[in-house]
């Protein structure tokens, strides 16, 4: 997925993948959480710091994302430079379909639907799992996809 936009827009497509990591080892405790009836509670509190999480990167924009703040600061300095650079509002696409799923999952686990978090966790551990072990972001395809069908109006190195 990577294109090569101009540099000041572009981002380091190892940093989504980073935080796709860590998303997926969090979502995998909050499942086990919240299919606990002990910590239940605390698995909702979970999927909601991932839900604000992605509506910040969905909001703000990938490149202000905690974990691309971490990224920039920790792992690339140790790295070398990227292949190429990555448009970033395909993943920051990602990040919002990233938030209605988990938003979706914690509003009806607030609402007292059963496993409603375990599920909606489980869905969006495998977008993460995909992105984060074998580089493929489901909400960046779809993306690129609605930008070559004209949903969205996408910069000409993204479709």
């Amino acid at each position: 997925m990577t294109t090569s936009p101009a540099p000041s827009r572009g981002i380091d497509p190892r940093s989504p993948r980073f935080g796709a990591a860590i998303t997926t080892v969090l979502l995998a405790l909050d499942i086990v959480l919240t299919l606990n009836d002990g910590t239940r509670t605390v698995g909702i509190v979970l999927l909601a710091v991932i839900a604000a999480l992605f509506a910040w990167g969905g909001l703000a924009g990938i490149a202000r994302h905690p974990y691309g703040a971490v990224f920039r600061r920790l792992i690339r300095p140790r790295l070398g430079p990227p292949a190429g650079l990555e448009a970033p509002e395909p993943p920051t696409f990602a990040q919002r379909v990233g938030l209605v799923v988990t938003g979706v999952a914690l509003v009806l686990a607030l609402l007292g639907v059963p496993y409603a978090a375990p599920v909606g966790a489980a869905v969006a551990l495998v977008a993460a799992f995909l992105n984060a072990a074998f580089d493929v972001c489901i909400g960046c395809l779809t993306y690129v996809w609605l930008v070559r069908v004209g949903v969205f109006r996408g910069r000409s190195s993204v479709a």
